[in-house]
């Protein structure tokens, strides 16, 4: 007896992500490309696939065309591509597609990231449940039925007008002589630096790039392309200081996220991060004639990021962690910019979708206008002291939430249930947030509070009480 297939393995909330022969395989693939033109009705039109540099991108990649072109849908073949070059694209030419990546994940995983046309995202709850199932279905049939007039597969390499549109949203030509160090992490970073902000395909800048890891190799032989891990930031840091370089950079494997490291070799948080480009989009607002410009937080962000946005003008939104979440919220405020604690940064004139190389080029831009050093600068930006996202790894996890509210549930403590719990003490002394993880098995820990004492006290017996 056939076992029938069962897709939830790999489909999680926001993308598709699992194991390379196992949750993803090429047949798999063919009947997710033909489910994407059935559930979104995209028979006769065009859309966009891509992928990054892991290994089996490339078979994946004709697997779902060949899928995808059964159904009907005519095919733009854009070979590798970042993530946020697939947003471009989806937004440029008004065209559904997806990306082949597992983003951080380690070299034995692939995905799928999806998006509509004008690059909308696909979730969950806005069409990636339907595109399992129908999925599913053809598993189970055992084949893909073409329909009458099948569709065609063409080629288009789209770097050059993705380095080319995000030039046109910061101007870099005039701002002081900066030393980069990037590191690419052997992701597809290393395809986009060179081309946005070398001189590969457009002018050069006035930036001195170090490049570290550029080499694309899905096996990631030197670090995981996961900078949010403190470990995977320390050949950077140490090549800024070694280098006399002004920052540092790195991305992840389908360069999305992007993190900064100071010229002291000291990594500035995202949330400082998403201030400083808040504060820069908020001007440029109001310079053409947006009265009270929208600024798009998660929840887990730093206090200092609404502050900052009020302060300057602007109104800050609170939402959910998930870029699903912040894109349709973007979309329905008309947002500026959005940012998140875990270094995704989303813009309006990105088609509300996230790009890590936009954010690095305001902050090159932020630092090349005026003089001081990034730890000068970044420290307006950082009046707080944070945990950072700690994980803990748990059999029981419900729990451990009780344990915890059963201690911080208390008067002079207000209790938010968005997202998980987030504590606040009433006096604003503390704050901290702890929710299970979307994507991975683990409880997760944020807490911030106005000075480092308090803040290590609120962290470990958080986590005393998580861990117990």
């Amino acid at each position: 007896m056939t076992t029938a297939f069962d897709l939830s393995a790999s489909f999680k909330a926001y993308d598709v992500r699992g194991v390379v022969g196992e949750t993803i395989t090429p047949q798999i693939v063919k009947a997710v490309g033909a489910a994407f033109v059935d559930v979104l009705d995209l028979a006769g039109e065009t859309i966009v696939v891509g992928g990054d540099m892991r290994q089996s991108s490339p078979e994946f990649i004709k697997d779902f065309a060949s899928g995808a072109t059964a159904r009907g849908a005519f095919v733009l073949l854009l070979d590798l591509i970042s993530t946020d070059e697939l947003y471009y694209a989806c937004g440029a030419l008004n065209a559904a597609g997806v990306t082949f990546t597992a983003s951080h994940n380690p070299a034995q995983y692939n995905g799928i990231k999806m998006a509509k046309a004008g690059a909308v995202p696909i979730s969950s709850e806005t069409g990636l449940k339907e595109i399992q199932k129908a999925a599913e279905r053809y598993l189970n049939d055992g084949v893909v039925p073409s329909v009458q007039n099948p569709g065609q597969i063409s080629v288009r390499d789209v770097l050059g007008d993705y380095a080319a549109y995000l030039r046109s949203l910061v101007d870099l030509r005039g701002i002081r002589p900066l030393k980069v160090v990037v590191d690419a992490g052997n992701g597809m970073a290393g395809l986009t630096t060179p081309a946005v902000l070398g001189d590969s395909i457009l002018p050069g800048l006035p930036l001195d790039i170090v490049p570290l890891y550029f080499e694309l190799d899905g096996s990631f032989p030197n670090h995981p392309a996961n900078p949010l891990e403190p470990e995977n930031l320390r050949d950077l840091q140490a090549a800024v200081v070694e280098h006399g370089a002004d920052l540092g950079l790195a991305f992840d494997g389908d360069a999305d996220r992007c993190f900064v490291i100071d010229e002291l070799g000291a990594p500035v948080s995202p949330s400082a991060i998403t201030a400083l480009v808040a504060r820069r989009e908020i001007a440029r607002a109001k310079a053409a004639g947006e009265e009270v410009p929208v600024i798009i937080h998660n929840l887990i962000t730093s206090r200092a990021v609404p502050e900052l946005v009020e302060a300057s003008g602007g109104r800050a939104v609170r939402t959910r962690v998930g870029h699903s979440f912040i894109k349709a919220l973007m979309a329905s405020e008309g947002a500026v910019f959005g940012g998140e604690h875990s270094a995704h940064y989303y813009f309006r004139d990105f088609y509300n979708a996230d790009t890590g190389m936009l954010a690095a080029m305001h902050v090159l831009a932020a630092l090349g206008e005026q003089s001081l050093p990034l730890s000068d600068l970044a420290r307006e930006y950082e009046p707080y002291f944070s945990s950072g996202e700690i994980n803990s790894k748990l059999d029981d996890v419900p729990a451990a939430v009780a344990r915890v509210r059963a201690e911080f549930d208390r008067p002079g403590v207000t209790v938010d249930l968005m997202d998980g719990l987030t504590f606040t003490s009433d006096d604003g002394a503390w704050w901290f947030n702890l929710r299970a993880s979307n994507t991975e098995p683990f409880l997760r820990l944020n807490a911030e509070a106005e000075d480092l004492s308090t803040m290590e006290q609120v962290r470990d017996r958080v986590l005393e009480l998580v861990r117990k």
